[in-house]
């Protein structure tokens, strides 16, 4: 196998090494099942369920305590990095998280897994954290198929052929030091994004038991509400349920755009990943989706899924959409679709479709345009819905906001991981601030 690094013009100052020559590569711990402690006492012993992207769970139901002694080199130390070694998807192997602080009690590693302990007096131990995550490690091209169908990876293989870009020292910690802060700032929208959504559920929560007026409560099938508001059937405020069309659809952009299942993202329309295909003569009036059209998924196999809910904002022009998904057209005097779009974003929205799907044959859950015309809805008056949508919007906006910013930061920094770690952007080149 010829290194992605051979191809590159690398900086004159910088070397190509053997990745062996960077840390030591070792596999985890196997035990037998008479050594497990049922009680937790012992050494906690990280397995695949535990790695995240990233970062270690050492909360996780699948942990694992034996009661035996376990090898120095069997232990995790502050800096390794712990990989995943075995995996039905070939994308899985190579997932990986460094232990970032030392742990309160011993930590080994299992089997399937495998760790490198970077060797500090030759390469910084942030820079091989974000080598290891870089394109030049191909971690797919070292794995073979077993029996069982999992991919396992060849750590020997691995270690004694890859070639790796080792810049000097000084300028992989610089490397590493301009990574990280465009991780810090990933890390900020993270918790922008989360704040604002549980921001949003306590508003939700709050908005459709108490309503905007200060009004008292009273008690319906749906739980607290405003004594002035009404719970009715979904049938008695729409128009119409009508199924989506049947009709092949595939990559070509010759045909019309479709929204399937995936494109419902639950309060929005995701965009990207459309289909196109032929409506039928029929369908071409009946089926174009205009703005405020409510789709709902029909079959999913989550049940929490089924039933998914987004608002057609007219996104996407002369859009029609396919079969899984039901659209359900408002009757606009009497219940607006933001509202009702955020209704079914609530904890009592979503359960009242997951818990009437009907699991089938296939081990997927259903429901249909008759599920969907029993569902309850509060209405309060045309003013205080509209209040209450915006309300949220505002802060769904913000959460928008964040998520794009997130993913431009991320495009930026595979930009640069790339970039940096082949040279064809330096660091005294670069002004990242933190």
């Amino acid at each position: 196998m010829k290194s992605p690094v051979e191809d590159l013009q690398l900086p004159q100052d910088w070397q190509v090494a053997p990745i062996s020559s960077l840390a030591d590569f070792r596999r985890g711990i196997s035990w037998r099942k008479e050594d497990e402690s049922p009680t937790g006492e012992g050494t906690l012993v990280v397995s695949i369920p535990n790695i995240k992207d990233g970062w270690i769970d050492y909360q996780s139901k699948f942990n694992h305590y034996i009661g035996i002694d376990i090898p120095e080199s069997k232990l995790l130390s502050e800096g390794d990095i712990v990989f995943v070694g075995s995996s039905g998807s070939l994308h899985n192997v190579g997932r990986n998280a460094k232990i970032s602080k030392a742990t309160e009690r011993h930590v080994a590693y299992a089997s399937f897994t495998f760790r490198a302990r970077p060797h500090l007096s030759v390469v910084d131990s942030d820079f091989f954290y974000f080598l290891v995550n870089s394109d030049l490690v191909p971690f797919p091209v070292f794995c073979k198929r077993a029996a069982d169908g999992k991919f396992n990876f060849q750590l020997g293989d691995f270690s004694s052929r890859l070639l790796v870009p080792l810049p000097p020292l000084a300028e992989q910690k610089a490397i590493a030091r301009d990574l990280a802060a465009v991780k810090r700032t990933i890390a900020a929208q993270e918790r922008i994004i989360q704040t604002t959504t549980e921001l949003k559920q306590a508003l939700m929560q709050k908005l459709f038991s108490e309503g905007l007026r200060g009004e008292p409560q009273k008690q319906t099938e749906i739980g607290l509400v405003p004594e002035s508001w009404e719970v009715v059937k979904l049938e008695y405020i729409a128009k119409s349920f009508e199924y989506g069309t049947s009709v092949k659809c595939g990559y070509d952009v010759q045909g019309k755009r479709f929204l399937r299942i995936p494109n419902v993202d639950g309060g929005a329309i995701k965009t990207s990943d459309l289909k196109f295909g032929n409506p039928k003569p029929n369908e071409e009036k009946n089926l174009r989706l205009q703005a405020g059209d409510l789709l709902f998924v029909r079959t999913n196999g989550v049940k929490e899924n089924a039933g998914r809910c987004s608002l057609f904002k007219d996104e996407i022009e002369d859009c029609y959409f396919a079969s899984y998904l039901i659209r359900v057209r408002l009757d606009s005097c009497r219940i607006n679709p933001s509202f009702l779009n955020e209704y079914s974003q609530t904890g009592i929205g979503i359960s009242f479709l997951s818990g009437k799907a009907i699991r089938t044959a296939d081990g997927k859950f259903n429901i249909n345009a008759g599920t969907l015309k029993t569902m309850l809805v509060p209405v309060p008056s045309i003013d205080e819905q509209e209040e209450i949508a915006q309300a949220l919007a505002l802060i769904a906006s913000k959460s928008t906001s964040a998520n794009a910013k997130k993913s431009e930061l991320q495009d930026l920094f595979l930009t640069l991981l790339h970039e940096l770690m082949t040279g064809q952007t330096r660091v005294h080149d670069l002004r990242v601030s933190a």
